[in-house]
């Protein structure tokens, strides 16, 4: 579609100086604007720009492009504070609520349009993937059930490649780890994704050991530190992550050499696997620290 086509369909619009107010400030209070501050010059601009474009017809309204050359209106983009561009930001009730700079990929444009709510349409995958976060806790398997669903509309599609992946990870199921593979570098699941494949591969040591049995083990040799290291995979794969960081923090304080260094590496993908906000990640990590240092 040519531009002039996009622009008539009134997704994408071009703004300056004269029109700012009325196409941005002002429209935001009904719809929500994003405006991309571009020029023609500049290569990442050629990136972004046909992202945003695509991004904004698929939304069909539910938020406008509005495309400002810095060249052109150059106080603008002072008034803006824009340092380097692109730069998008996000405009609601004639304010900006959010912004990036730079030529993200499209799955992560995709993704902070998300996280700005009614910007972004919510497609049937987006909307499973959501569906099944929810049940994880309280019913694993109709949560299995709806990232499968999504995964059969969008066989790529990330969160649901990462929510069922951590489930069947957790169930000890290999095939879980190949489905985590999947997901691509440049989406926002993809760190997450790569903390659980090394869970992955801790839990398969859990495997034909006894938990019973190496808590004997240790207690008759404390320096036993394989056992140790097996008791850990066990609780991970228990979901007993308090216990699996207190065994884990146990071995770096007795030999953080033990496994090339393993159980400080493990113990950092857990906190990650957690999230950054979760009590066990903000303890653990102080802990960790106070071992080491």
């Amino acid at each position: 579609m040519s531009l002039a086509n996009k622009s008539a369909s009134g997704a994408v619009i071009d703004v300056n100086e004269r029109t700012f107010r009325a196409e941005v400030l002002e429209r935001s209070r009904t719809v929500p604007v994003v405006v991309d501050f571009w020029a023609p010059w500049c290569g990442p601009c050629r990136v972004l720009g046909p992202i945003l474009e695509k991004l904004a017809i698929e939304a069909k309204g539910a938020w406008i492009l509005a495309k400002l050359n810095v060249d052109e209106n150059p106080r603008l983009a002072q008034m803006f504070q824009v340092q380097g561009i692109p730069a998008v930001k996000a405009f609601r009730d004639g304010r900006v609520v959010d912004e990036f700079t730079g030529a993200l990929p499209e799955s992560q444009v995709r993704a902070w349009l998300k996280r700005l709510g009614p910007l972004a349409p919510v497609s049937p995958a987006d909307r499973l993937a959501d569906e099944a976060a929810a049940l994880e806790e309280r019913d694993p398997l109709s949560a299995k059930a709806r990232y499968e669903s999504a995964l059969n509309i969008e066989p790529n599609h990330s969160a649901s490649l990462f929510g069922l992946g951590r489930l069947m990870v957790r169930a000890g199921d290999p095939a879980g780890a190949e489905l985590l593979k999947k997901i691509p570098s440049d989406a926002p699941q993809w760190k997450q994704a790569q903390a659980w494949l090394t869970l992955a591969d801790l839990i398969t040591e859990a495997e034909d050991t006894n938990p019973s049995a190496l808590l004997e083990r240790i207690d008759q040799n404390p320096a036993d530190l394989e056992a140790r290291w097996l008791l850990a995979a066990h609780q991970v794969r228990g979901q007993r992550y308090a216990d699996a960081i207190e065994t884990l923090l146990g071995i770096v304080m007795r030999n953080r050499a033990f496994r090339d260094d393993g159980a400080r590496k493990v113990l950092l993908a857990l906190f990650t696997a957690l999230g950054d906000q979760h009590p066990l990640t903000v303890k653990g990590r102080r802990d960790l620290a106070n071992v080491m240092f």
